[in-house]
């Protein structure tokens, strides 16, 4: 079974960490078996296609062609940036016919693969395999952005001929309209907004009075988004191009770790129609944004007197994360500390997460998802080029640091983080983490969300890792400078 996933795992078109938080039994075979012989007659299909376009020197369409496949780096998840139109671009009338035969049969492919995968995933649905499913259903939506089924089943719909989601056609149908700048607002606000007023307490003031009023954080503004309720003393512009980045790790948060917050029971009933994303509003997640680092700093001392080395800080007894605007703030604190928060308030968990032991794994996912960028048309996680790995890399190499494993899940948060050689713990934690998503093709992927779900609800011990993985913490380690030395192949995905 091993070798069938991580074939499947290492050539899908879309990696996901959508994992079951249960090893998946043997009766999976027969639709990983499946899953493998349908990419791989894909792929031929659309080699084929990629040679006709060389043979009838259609150089750009077989470059086209065969970019279909997408990305193929072995150590990075790949999620496809989803387009909001509906339906391809149409070639132009004057296009020359063998152009528009090349169309013709390149969209009839991906269109029959997508069906075919999303086919595969209701099998593995009703076999039980949630994690299979999910990753069957995004490699479908990436051959085919289109896909209906698929596209409900991420809770899209069709409205005014483009794709959207529950939240932004309720908004719609409200008479709301989008602003980059100022978010979702009544249509007949908008011009007044940028023309620099704001409405505030039933009528209109300037922005600069609206910001004098709003400067102490305690009478902020509240600027909503789907999932995100953040209150700011800074301009609405600013808080608005947070909530954008909130919502972007949000929706990858979830369906990456689809299992984690979610049961088999629910994954089903998304399947077969009787649930949808997005049709019951869920509490908000709850963010302050600060004007600037010194009011971040003043606010938040008397709690943390350390705050001023931090650039953002997610609390698990207020239930909030920080963040302040300005040139010292950065993206990725502000992705690692939105992770915690969510692993924190998308299921119940226990009272001081991974204080007794197993606390790497908390920080290690964090700085996993903080590895977030955009590049050529995907989400990108993950990578040897990214600075945490690269970090992790020449600890063990260069400075021959590390913790073996056995020793390592034994340190709770109080002792990891009163460790004076904290900082190579942390990269340690980000090397391993990127280990177990990433090894031999994603071998130990179901073992990371499990073994998250453990440490969160405070179902884990010292055994629980190895238990998960069927590998004790002698081989991990082994494993662990194997893959950071690139000595291990990854399934059909080169060193």
């Amino acid at each position: 079974m091993d070798q069938a996933r991580n074939g499947l795992l290492a050539s899908i078109i879309c990696l996901t960490l959508v994992a079951s938080a249960m090893s998946r039994p043997a009766a999976g075979d027969e639709t990983l078996r499946a899953a493998l012989d349908l990419r791989a007659k894909y792929a031929a299909d659309i080699e084929q296609l990629a040679a006709w376009c060389d043979e009838n020197s259609l150089a750009e369409e077989a470059r086209k062609t065969r970019q279909v496949l997408g990305p193929n780096d072995p150590h990075k998840l790949y999620v496809p940036v989803l387009p909001d139109e509906v339906e391809p671009p149409k070639l132009p009338a004057e296009a020359p016919p063998k152009v528009a035969e090349w169309d013709s049969r390149l969209w009839r492919l991906r269109r029959s693969h997508a069906a075919a995968l999303y086919e595969l995933a209701r099998r593995a649905v009703r076999s039980g395999h949630a994690g299979l499913a999910f990753e069957l259903a995004l490699a479908a939506i990436q051959a085919n952005p289109d896909y209906e089924p698929v596209r409900r089943l991420f809770g899209y719909q069709k409205y005014g001929g483009r794709w959207r989601t529950i939240y932004e056609v309720r908004n719609l149908r409200a008479g709301n309209v989008w602003s980059e700048k100022f978010g979702w607002m009544p249509k007949a606000r908008l011009r007044r907004y940028e023309g620099g007023e704001r409405y505030a307490n039933g009528r209109w003031i300037s922005a600069a009075e609206d910001a004098e009023r709003r400067r102490d954080i305690r009478s902020g503004r509240d600027v909503e988004t789907e999932h995100y309720t953040i209150r700011t003393n800074h301009g609405i512009e600013a808080a608005v191009a947070l909530g954008v980045k909130l919502e972007r790790l949000y929706r990858l948060w979830q369906q990456l770790f689809i299992r984690y917050h979610a049961s088999q029971a629910d994954v089903a009933a998304l399947f077969d129609g009787r649930s949808r994303p997005g049709a019951v509003a869920a509490p908000r997640h709850n963010v302050v944004l600060f004007r600037d680092r010194d009011d971040y700093n003043r606010s938040l001392r008397a709690a943390m007197p350390k705050i001023g080395i931090s650039t953002g800080v997610y609390v698990e007894q207020t239930r909030r994360a920080y963040f302040f605007a300005g040139p010292e703030s950065d993206d990725r604190t502000l992705y690692h500390e939105a992770t915690h928060q969510l692993f924190h308030e998308s299921r119940p968990v226990v009272p001081g997460v991974g204080r007794k032991a197993n606390f790497w794994i908390v920080e290690g996912i964090a700085m996993f998802m903080e590895s977030l960028c955009e590049e050529d048309g995907y989400y990108v996680l993950g990578g040897f080029d990214d600075e945490r790995v690269h970090a992790a890399r020449h600890r063990l190499l260069h400075d021959n640091f590390y913790v073996p494993l056995d020793e390592l899940v034994g340190y709770g948060m109080d002792k990891l983080q009163k460790d004076p050689r904290i900082a190579t713990l942390y990269s340690q934690a980000a090397g391993l983490t990127n280990f177990l998503i990433f090894y031999d093709g994603g071998r130990y992927r179901d073992a990371v969300v499990s073994y998250l779900s453990a440490v969160y609800t405070g179902r884990d011990n010292r055994d629980t890792l190895a238990r998960l993985t069927g590998a004790n913490y002698a081989e991990l380690d082994e494993q662990y400078r194997e893959f950071v030395e690139g000595k291990k192949a990854t399934a059909e995905g080169g060193k």
